[in-house]
């Protein structure tokens, strides 16, 4: 292999794998008469974690709560990850490939786990709107960045 080709940038998908998965129903089986449409709250969270040399794994966590009459109906958790290879990439687009590119990535996987777990626990399925992570990555550096300067003054 020539050297120009060893050090051509290189994005892998090695992996894509449910890393956590929790579901109560507190309220089981009264809960299931309720008539109500349940509130949904959904928070998500990211995160990014080097495994070995050019090698991360990627999180995204949903915490889905349907609420009914100030009771919990359920609380799903579900950790979508992917272990995924960066070489040779500039440092400065290391952090938007692992906070933007990689959770595109994993949020239809995500998506899918919530859907099928509330349809499996008797409740109607629960599509999470599309996410775009670029607009999170964005208000993440930005708070930081205010973070950063309310410190050092």
């Amino acid at each position: 292999m020539s050297e120009a080709a060893l050090n051509q940038p290189v994005f892998n998908m090695d992996k894509i794998y449910v890393k956590d998965l929790s579901l109560e129903i507190p309220h089981a089986p009264q809960i299931f008469l309720e008539r109500e449409n349940p509130q949904i709250e959904v928070q998500l969270h990211t995160a990014a974690s080097p495994v070995d040399e050019s090698v991360f794994e990627v999180t995204v966590t949903a915490t889905v709560t349907a609420n009914v009459a100030e009771k919990v109906m359920f609380l799903i958790e579900a950790k979508q990850a992917g272990i995924f290879t960066l070489r040779n990439l500039p440092e400065a687009e290391m952090e938007p490939v692992l906070a933007v590119m990689c959770p595109n990535i994993l949020f239809p996987y995500l998506r899918e786990v919530v859907s099928d777990v509330a349809v499996r626990a008797g409740f109607a399925p629960v599509m999470l709107n599309p996410i775009n992570f670029d607009v999170l990555y964005q208000q993440q550096k930005q708070q930081q960045a205010e973070a950063a300067s309310a410190t050092t003054h």
